[in-house]
């Protein structure tokens, strides 16, 4: 797929509304994956993009640490962008920082605004892609079809029962991070992706063929998954490669961490984190 290093004047203006589908895949402190919602990604000049926080999570932090980053945009149209950018500086005023303000979903907002605007140098981009849908139901179809066979055969569960019913629900969105040979993230929609059971994931890779098949088996990976609704969660893990279940082929990923990313308790599922009392105020 061909790329470029600018955005047009089209995409720009498409990036504005803050009704659209922004993700961000950058790479923790301990070298894995990790993808963030961030709908505030807009695109102020054609090399450069801008992340608004109003809440901070832990996207905010690393990509300080590691400024490489990959992204995707869907707006309401289904047209979807995909590329890379770096991290160069943040800023809590200036011209974006009251753009964003400006915004009714933020200038509105009873608890909180934008209160820092990250700027990101573009590294490369894709053009606009419709969204292939007839590849991607008959992926959810057929991952439907043979994912029960396909389960961990472990009773102790991993994901809690609202997680694995957003990861099946067939019109719900999820995304694959990994990182690459060369240390930078990389970004992939596998929409078609459901849950097994509770300790795993499976997709068939019809849909994104190309670009889930360059996945190396026994990688770190992150599956962030997300509904209309903007209820998401986030889960890590390894791929185990392609697996031939019922004549289907299945990409399969065992989960080993869950995340909460919804504002405004972001925080570690699984593992089980242990209470501690509160001892200072």
């Amino acid at each position: 797929m061909k790329t470029k290093t600018s955005f047009s004047a089209q995409e720009m203006l498409a990036f504005e509304p803050a009704e659209k589908i922004g993700l961000v895949a950058c790479v923790n402190p301990e070298g894995l994956p990790h993808i963030s919602l961030i709908t505030s990604i807009m695109a102020p000049k054609p090399d450069q993009l801008t992340l608004g926080q109003f809440c901070k999570g832990l996207s905010k932090q690393y990509i300080q640490q590691n400024p490489h980053i990959a992204f995707l945009i869907m707006t309401m149209d289904k047209k979807m962008w995909h590329g890379r950018a770096r991290w160069t500086h943040l800023r809590n005023e200036g011209a974006e920082y009251e753009r964003y303000n400006e915004i009714p979903m933020f200038r509105y907002n009873t608890y909180f605004g934008i209160n820092t605007v990250h700027y990101l140098d573009l590294i490369e981009t894709s053009g606009s892609q419709d969204l292939p849908m007839p590849k991607i139901i008959l992926s959810a179809m057929l991952t439907k079809l043979a994912k029960s066979a396909a389960g961990s055969g472990v009773k102790d569960r991993v994901l809690k029962p609202f997680a694995e019913d957003l990861f099946n629900q067939l019109d719900s969105l999820k995304f694959i991070a990994y990182v690459g040979q060369d240390g930078l993230p990389v970004m992939v929609p596998v929409i078609q992706c459901q849950a097994a059971d509770s300790r795993r994931l499976a997709f068939a890779p019809i849909a994104f063929k190309y670009e889930l098949r360059r996945i190396p088996k026994e990688t770190q990976v992150a599956v962030f998954g997300l509904t209309m609704g903007m209820e998401d969660v986030l889960i890590r893990g390894t791929f185990r490669g392609y697996k031939r279940t019922l004549g289907v082929s299945l990409g399969i990923i065992d989960i080993e961490w869950v995340y909460n990313s919804m504002p405004p308790a972001h925080g570690q599922i699984y593992p089980e984190v242990a209470l501690t009392p509160v001892k200072e105020f």
